[in-house]
């Protein structure tokens, strides 16, 4: 599994009867050259031992958030930063409960909590456990924050009971790791561009034409696409947020400026269109402040459309053309001719005049329209950098499925 070598797992191992089996995922990520660290909550430790562990994994076996033998690294901190991937096998009722509701009272609940890399959760627990409303109410929950649920298995269970909760087959565990990982190098073809924030069209030296976006969407898109290993370019105009690592970044003003740097940077495989450009521009910039009786002579004209051209460009189209719809109503009807018009793959579109979404808002709420699709699909009410996790996944499907 060529996909696993050299990749760092954070192996968290918590307190059930399938906690033995966690020795055999250890020793199968080490015979793909991954490199194992493992947490034991106290659970755990009633049933396999730190020393079992340790002698797999020939590495520290972390139990404690207060390591005292060890107070000038905080630990939930190192090993969150250190991982490229966490794993909870097997995961109990209790620490999925833990992990829904954000509480963090010990290392493995914390460092998940610290943690901004991938977390897979493999469960094990009894039928009438996993089947109870409650617990699956919890893993909506964890889903919904992105966490991958592994499992778990239908058979015979310790307790001498069947059905469903019993802990997936080591090997099957490890194979999803794998595919993920073998996901995120196949993305490492595909290159991306996105557009983010709004543009300024200059009056004069003090005034400008903007609007109210933030860029936080099309930041969060840029960040996620190139965190899933896409090549990544996002242009943007002004803002106040940090640069995603790993994203290359190109600094505009204007609707002008945005569309040539654009174009120099096609083709790609995908381009995210959710910046807020401008429609309008001065026809002619004063180089001095205009005083106040000289506003009647303003005149303005159309820019350049960024989204149309791309889209209805022969050599440089990339092969998704995504753009976004910002409406206060009609939102359907409006999208699905934008949609049409401009020639583009979907449209993202959302209702500006819900104060709660969109704008300086941390979040959103969607609707997907797509080329030759009559069904449209729904993103409810969640933060941006979920539904841009939601979107990047959609894309890397996309892509792959048409080549």
């Amino acid at each position: 599994m060529k996909n696993l070598q050299n990749k760092k797992i954070l192996l968290i191992i918590c307190g059930g009867i399938a906690a033995y089996k966690s020795l055999e995922l250890i020793r199968i990520f080490k015979k793909n050259n991954c490199k194992i660290k493992t947490i034991l909550t106290k659970g755990a430790l009633e049933f396999i031992t730190p020393l079992s562990v340790s002698s797999l994994s020939n590495e520290k076996v972390y139990t404690d958030l207060f390591d005292f033998k060890n107070e000038t690294e905080m630990d939930h901190i190192s090993l969150s930063r250190w991982a490229d991937l966490i794993l909870l096998a097997p995961a109990t009722a209790n620490k999925i409960a833990q992990l829904s509701n954000g509480l963090a009272g010990d290392l493995a609940t914390t460092v998940a909590l610290a943690s901004d890399k991938s977390i897979f959760i493999a469960p094990a627990m009894n039928v009438r456990m996993w089947e109870n409303s409650i617990t699956k109410e919890n893993l909506k929950k964890l889903v919904k924050s992105n966490y991958k649920i592994i499992g778990p298995d239908i058979g015979e269970m310790a307790c001498g009971e069947y059905g469903s909760g019993k802990f997936s087959d080591p090997i099957y565990i490890v194979n999803f790791i794998h595919d993920y990982f073998k996901n995120l190098e196949e993305n490492k073809i595909f290159r991306a561009l996105v557009t983010a924030g709004p543009t300024r069209e200059y009056i004069d030296p003090v005034r400008f034409i903007t609007n109210r976006s933030s860029g936080k969407q099309g930041y969060a898109i840029a960040e996620e696409l190139q965190k899933n290993g896409f090549n990544t370019t996002l242009i943007s105009g002004p803002t106040n947020l940090k640069t995603p690592e790993g994203v290359k970044i190109i600094n505009v003003n204007s609707a002008d400026e945005m569309f040539e740097k654009t174009v120099e940077n096609l083709p790609v495989h995908v381009a995210v269109f959710a910046a807020a450009v401008a429609d309008f521009r001065m026809k002619e910039i004063y180089y001095d402040k205009i005083k106040k009786g000289n506003f009647e002579k303003l005149e303005v004209q159309k820019n350049k459309d960024i989204l149309d051209y791309t889209s209805k460009h022969n050599s440089l189209r990339p092969k998704l053309v995504i753009g976004f719809a910002a409406e206060t109503k009609n939102l359907e009807e409006n999208s699905k001719k934008k949609l049409n018009e401009k020639n583009c793959d979907w449209i993202i579109a959302n209702n500006v005049s819900n104060k709660k979404i969109g704008f300086d808002s941390e979040y959103n709420e969607v609707k997907i329209f797509e080329k030759n699709k009559s069904n449209v699909q729904n993103i409810s009410f969640n933060t941006k950098e979920m539904i841009a996790k939601m979107l990047v996944e959609k894309i890397s499907i996309e892509l792959k499925a048409n080549g």
